[in-house]
């Protein structure tokens, strides 16, 4: 018995993807993000190596820049407990579990104080020499070296007193109605102009005052928005750890509070950049 030809009959044609199916939305949000404002950004942070330059400047900071603080506030019989308080935001029971952190006896100038004090600038200075060389990676310009060695200190020196004016400033203006408000209009008012002349220096003069002013702008912009969210989060977050692991709980809310400083500064010099460009109708390079 003979059978019937078989017809090979093409298999049956597959179901295009609908119009609003995912892989069509991934490439349409992959197109809308190649060349954008958010992949210069992200381009930059990485350039910068921002994971790791915060944690490094964070670190750098509650090692040498927070006790040298403490040492001169102790030499001028002052509290810089008060002040870190404020600037993190702090309740009055996290501003307590901070206070144990630090004595209030001013120091007595010996051989062991004075090795402390000369061992923490030091280490005040190498942080100096790491926020030059970000800068100087932000704004592709060479690393000078020794050259510019002794723009280091006077930095510290005009960062000491940057920190004194927005205490003395700020510390009023929380009192009053709506001082919430008004402190951050402070810090921004302070650290502006600050990191301004802080890019300018640091950079010894090779980047014009214009192209800098709008990542000052944009540092003093993220240094409010730092303060505000501070509010929110570091009382909480104090009172939880020195639950957990005593008083030096607190010594890790100081240091997510350095690190988120970081951030800020490295955050805001690379918006400031990445906007600078754009407003020149050129992407960063």
């Amino acid at each position: 018995m003979v059978e019937p030809d078989r017809k090979d009959h093409p298999p049956a044609a597959r179901q295009e993807e609908p119009d609003g199916g995912p892989r069509r939305w991934a490439a349409a949000a992959q197109a809308r993000y190649q060349g954008s404002l958010a992949q210069s950004f992200a381009t930059e942070l990485k350039t910068l190596d921002f994971s790791q330059q915060i944690i490094l400047l964070g670190a750098g900071l509650l090692v040498s820049l927070l006790p040298f603080l403490i040492l001169l506030s102790a030499f001028a019989s002052a509290r810089v407990d008060d002040d870190i308080a404020l600037r993190l935001g702090l309740n009055q029971r996290a501003s307590g579990i901070v206070s144990h952190l630090f004595t209030s006896s001013p120091a007595v100038l010996n051989v062991a104080t004075l090795t402390s004090l000369l061992f923490v600038a030091a280490g005040t200075l190498a942080v100096a020499g790491s926020l030059q060389q970000i800068y100087e990676k932000a704004f592709r310009q060479d690393h000078r070296g020794m050259r510019d060695i002794y723009r280091l200190p006077i930095w510290v020196a005009v960062l000491c007193g940057a920190v004194a004016l927005e205490s003395v400033v700020g510390r009023p203006v929380r009192d009053v109605s709506g001082g919430a408000v008004l402190a951050e209009l402070v810090t921004f008012a302070v650290m502006t102009p600050f990191f301004w002349w802080t890019m300018h220096f640091l950079l010894a003069g090779r980047v014009t005052w214009r192209t800098l002013l709008l990542p000052a702008i944009a540092t003093g912009a993220c240094f409010a928005g730092l303060g505000v969210f501070s509010k929110f989060y570091f009382s909480s977050t104090i009172v939880s750890d020195s639950r957990t692991y005593g008083t030096i709980g607190a010594v890790f809310g100081i240091l997510t509070w350095l690190i988120a400083v970081a951030a800020v500064i490295i955050i805001g010099v690379v918006a400031g950049v990445v906007w600078e460009s754009r407003s020149n109708g050129s992407p960063a390079q």
